[in-house]
């Protein structure tokens, strides 16, 4: 493994991690365990004093004071103004502070001092260990002096540092070894999806990212890269086609350009008639060129967001009109019949109108190529509570629910099969989306198999200022 991959890096942080651990717990007990004991023995030995001073009248006072004593470790004397000795409790044996032996004169500083409560820190001479005692005023001029050990004197103190030893050792070993393996568990799969990822970065789209770690977040990124891979595949599958069919749409129009032109050298030189026919083809042919290059640069444009957005009123129904007169010569020489509907005579809208006939045109252009043998070609366009609906309706085939998602592609054909368009250029729809998307407009189509298709767009009414 390499020194910076993803186990040893999850490994190191987990070791890292334990040992942290077991820092900050020898700290606690080598450091701090002394002065934790001191404040905790602190506050036994208040808590002890308020239980006193609580239950001095009580007739089983002694037996509080005793069980208290032995639970908290503490020891109590009780005596009277006079030091007489009252009660004590020396339960705790080794750490008690009380007997003839002891010096009495705390006990004298406190009762003389007229105070209510007061702490002394001494030395236990049996002991040389120091002492904390608590002294308090009780009821009827009785007195109560509380003492611990300031120093753990227990012997189990010494066999708790023996094991925190073995302990460290044991938790060490273990984290080493346990990291280790939940280390390979969560690499394990990332590794498989990286080189997974390695073959699809060389163009194998068909490769897949499987995993079984069952963690969420992988099994997410697994399904992701998945989808990915997917998309991709579709995206060169694309590609393919977009070159294929771009190829096929510049090709025609320069063989037929270049026969034309050949012809009205070779063949017809001297019939004016013919070259005035075989110019207008040429005509025809580089004005179809001319939008299929124009075509390009507006998509690039589009999809680059760097084509802006004009936005002006303007009458929807009379560009609608305009729009359908250009198709004059199709009504004369193909019997095209288009039919303009409206739910009034003028509708203002409010976008970019040279955008907006660009969608309008590509839309005809498209029912033009796919219609039925009826060649009939329905605009129909309605104003409704939620905007203006316009909808261009065709006689054709129609598109099954399963192509539908695709046909806003560039180049997509019904069965991978690329024919010449009768009108346009092949990259109406994907303009028409990309159009309606920048406008933030609601598009789609509604399609029946073998009853026709209706494109639709709804212009959204808009504050112009």
């Amino acid at each position: 493994m390499k020194n910076n991959s993803l186990t040893i890096e999850i490994w190191k942080y987990f070791l890292i991690f334990s040992v942290t651990i077991l820092g900050f717990l020898w700290i606690f007990q080598v450091l701090f365990f002394n002065q934790y004991y001191r404040y905790a023995k602190t506050l036994d030995i208040k808590e002890m004093a308020s239980l006193i001073s609580k239950n001095y009248n009580n007739n089983n006072l002694e037996g509080i004071i005793n069980t208290a004593a032995y639970d908290n470790e503490v020891c109590v004397e009780i005596t009277d103004s006079s030091f007489k000795t009252l009660y004590s409790s020396t339960i705790y044996g080794k750490g008690c502070f009380t007997g003839k032996n002891v010096s009495a004169n705390y006990k004298f500083d406190f009762i003389t001092s007229g105070l209510n409560k007061k702490t002394y820190e001494l030395v236990n001479p049996s002991f040389k260990n120091d002492i904390l005692v608590y002294a308090v005023k009780l009821k009827n001029d009785n007195y109560a002096f509380i003492n611990t050990s300031l120093e753990p004197m227990d012997g189990a103190i010494s066999i708790l540092r023996k094991q925190l030893i073995v302990v460290t050792i044991i938790v060490f070993v273990l984290s080493f070894v346990i990291s280790y393996f939940i280390s390979n568990f969560i690499s394990s799969p990332i590794v498989k999806m990286s080189k997974s990822a390695k073959e699809l970065a060389k163009g194998n789209f068909n490769v897949k990212f499987n995993t079984d770690s069952n963690i969420h977040e992988i099994d997410e990124l697994a399904e992701t890269l998945n989808y990915t891979s997917s998309e991709l595949s579709k995206t060169d599958e694309y590609r393919r086609d977009l070159m294929a069919n771009v190829s096929h749409d510049l090709k025609t129009p320069l063989t037929m350009i270049k026969a034309y032109a050949e012809m009205s050298v070779d063949l017809h030189d001297k019939d004016k008639k013919k070259r005035i026919e075989d110019v207008k083809v040429i005509t025809e042919e580089v004005d179809r060129l001319t939008g299929l290059v124009n075509d390009i640069l507006d998509l690039s444009k589009m999809q680059s967001n760097i084509d802006n957005l004009v936005y002006e009123e303007f009458d929807i129904v009379s560009l609608c009109n305009d729009i359908i007169d250009r198709y004059g010569i199709l009504k004369e020489t193909e019997d095209y019949i288009f039919k303009l509907k409206t739910s009034s005579k003028k509708i203002i809208v409010y976008a970019d109108r040279k955008k907006m006939e660009q969608v309008i045109y590509n839309l005809i252009n498209n029912a033009i190529n796919y219609t039925g043998e009826d060649k009939i070609v329905k605009v129909n366009v309605f104003e409704k509570d939620f905007g203006v609906l316009v909808q261009v309706i065709d006689s054709g085939k129609g598109i099954k629910e399963s192509d539908i998602p695709y046909i806003w592609d560039r180049y997509y054909k019904n069965k991978k099969k690329h024919k010449r368009n009768l009108v346009g250029t092949g990259l109406g729809l994907s303009i028409v989306k990309n159009i309606l998307e920048l406008h933030n407009f609601k598009y789609g189509v509604d399609s029946s198999i073998n009853k026709g298709s209706s494109f639709y767009f709804v212009i959204t009414k808009k504050d112009k200022n």
